[in-house]
């Protein structure tokens, strides 16, 4: 068990379609030093809730049309990737969000997921999803349901630092 107020923490962005700490030794670092890691955007900043298909559905005012993983041609190429996942949730009669946050607390217990909840609903199927482990069978069809070089689009253009978060 880490204690951040003795260990500190690390705050990343993670989720099934930014992978990144797995490879670039974030992740690794942060284990190997006893530091806690703090996912933010654990569902893809949104996307992994199967509410945005394109990119006239997102809002005159949305920071997410900076996002290169949000224009319409990478929404195009990565909503089948979110189908795959979808598929998987249906099977498990869940959602495909509630899937991506316990697929995320399923990396280590060493990982809290910090999801936005703007509405009741959205805050009890967080914690519904924290509270359902997956079988290591539902983890890996998960990985290979979405592997990082399928997804369309980086997460942050270089010039987007500003508006990270």
């Amino acid at each position: 068990s880490l204690s951040t107020a003795e260990s500190g923490a690390v705050e990343s962005e993670y989720s099934l379609f930014a992978r990144d700490v797995e490879t670039n030794g974030v992740l690794d670092t942060v284990r190997e030093l006893g530091i806690g890691f703090v996912a933010y955007a654990p569902l893809g900043r949104g996307f992994l809730t199967g509410a945005v298909r394109s990119h006239a559905s997102l809002g005159e005012n949305d920071l997410r049309q900076a996002f290169p993983r949000f224009t319409e041609q990478n929404l195009m190429h990565n909503v089948p990737l979110l189908e795959r996942i979808e598929k998987i949730a249906a099977g498990h009669q869940t959602t495909s969000s509630s899937l991506a946050l316990a697929w995320l607390l399923a990396q280590g217990q060493d990982i809290v997921a910090i999801p936005g909840a703007r509405r009741r609903p959205h805050l009890e199927a967080n914690v519904q999803s924290a509270q359902t482990p997956l079988e290591d069978s539902t983890v890996q069809a998960l990985v290979k349901a979405v592997a990082p070089d399928e997804i369309a689009g980086t997460r942050t253009s270089p010039y987007d630092a500003d508006i990270e978060r």
